[in-house]
């Protein structure tokens, strides 16, 4: 009988560690950038940086067209390679890592910051995959 109260305090500690990371996850959101919906980036991405903030692998898998490829794991020492006088239009497969790169490119100065709701994995428009 002790076992299962150990077994359920650890799934519920595990369960509330989920819910605060993504309550953590929102809030930067709010905080960084506007997340916009598919049509909202449609219109407005020819006037704007497309950032793919996935890894190599998966944007030469999959992007979308236009995106520049710029891995999140990178994006402190690219970052001087993103105009602060355009519109940032970023993306990952769903949005947590955009999250993250929203917040930190709004700590160096950056304001129109937009993110793709629902990511590459909600993408419905044109794509282009690299040629292998």
């Amino acid at each position: 009988m002790n076992v299962l109260w150990i077994i359920n305090g650890v799934l519920l500690a595990i369960l509330l560690a989920m819910g605060i990371n993504e309550l953590y996850l929102r809030i930067m959101a709010k905080r960084s950038a506007k997340t916009i919906t598919e049509e909202e980036f449609r219109e407005g991405m020819r006037k704007a940086q497309i950032i793919d903030v996935r890894e190599k692998d998966s944007f030469d898998a999959g992007h979308i067209l236009g995106a520049r490829s710029m891995p999140y794991t990178t994006i402190k020492t690219t970052l001087n390679s993103i105009r602060k006088d355009q519109p940032v239009y970023i993306y990952d497969q769903k949005k947590s890592l955009s999250i993250r790169t929203a917040n930190q490119l709004r700590k160096n100065g950056y304001k129109d910051l937009y993110i793709l709701k629902g990511g590459y994995e909600g993408w419905t428009g044109k794509t282009k995959k690299k040629n292998t």
